[in-house]
């Protein structure tokens, strides 16, 4: 059972009761977010009638907004009066803030070694229960263009298309990449199917003029370099 923190419940007003300027939406135009209290942030997101009600309830049953951040949609829908759409929206903003957070400065990021990819995915990509599969876009200087997934299930070389792989490269015109996949296992040991696909994506870039390298396999925060294992790469 999720433990709950000893937040004092007060009986709330709907939030059309209150004078317009107290409204937790005109609060945040008029004196910004900053002004307003977490529960009131999560009442402007809900914007229901009794949202003020509704935030306080999910601050309470989940113990603050870390609580709030790791519960499931299922989970938030079970406050009465939030529903699927409201939960959904709450993790929106959740996850916004998290990229935001997380999001490289202005200055992209430069790629250094296996380290430094793994880095940048492992938090990410370790715990996810699906096989996924991205890739680094890189720049002349191993700086980093983009970072985009394009696979969602098995990475088996034989369901893999190579040039699905290589096209966000090809589009972004990347003079390198690395391809980064998980095992949902937590083992990232590489399968001769790795290895396999490795060759393929490697061959490939080749004959398209984008390096390839690396291709790494992220398990529970470990990973593990094809390059540096001499797997796949001639």
């Amino acid at each position: 059972m999720r433990q709950t923190s000893f937040i004092k419940v007060y009986n709330t007003p709907r939030v059309r009761e209150l004078p317009a300027r107290e409204r937790p939406v005109n609060r945040l135009m008029h004196y910004g977010s900053g002004a307003l209290s977490t529960i009131e942030l999560i009442a402007a997101i809900l914007q229901t009638p009794n949202a003020l009600y509704q935030a306080q309830q999910l601050m309470v049953r989940f113990g603050g907004l870390m609580g709030i951040a790791r519960a499931t949609l299922t989970e938030l829908s079970s406050v009465v009066g939030v529903g699927p759409a409201k939960a959904a929206q709450i993790k929106a903003a959740l996850e916004l803030g998290r990229r935001l957070v997380t999001q490289p400065p202005d200055e992209k990021p430069q790629v250094r070694s296996p380290a430094d990819a793994a880095n940048l995915l492992l938090a990410e990509m370790g715990p996810l229960e699906q096989e996924h599969l991205r890739v680094i876009l890189l720049d002349t200087k191993n700086r980093i263009l983009a970072m985009p997934t394009v696979y969602v299930g098995s990475t088996n070389a034989a369901l893999v298309r190579v040039a699905e792989i290589l096209r966000p490269a090809i589009r972004a015109n990347a003079v390198a990449m690395i391809v980064v996949h998980n095992h949902p296992s937590g083992d990232p040991t590489p399968s001769p199917e790795d290895i396999r696909l490795t060759e393929l994506i490697r061959k490939a870039g080749e004959l398209a003029d984008v390096q390839v390298l690396d291709h790494l396999i992220i398990g529970q925060q470990r990973y593990v370099s094809l390059k540096e294992r001499g797997l796949g790469f001639a």
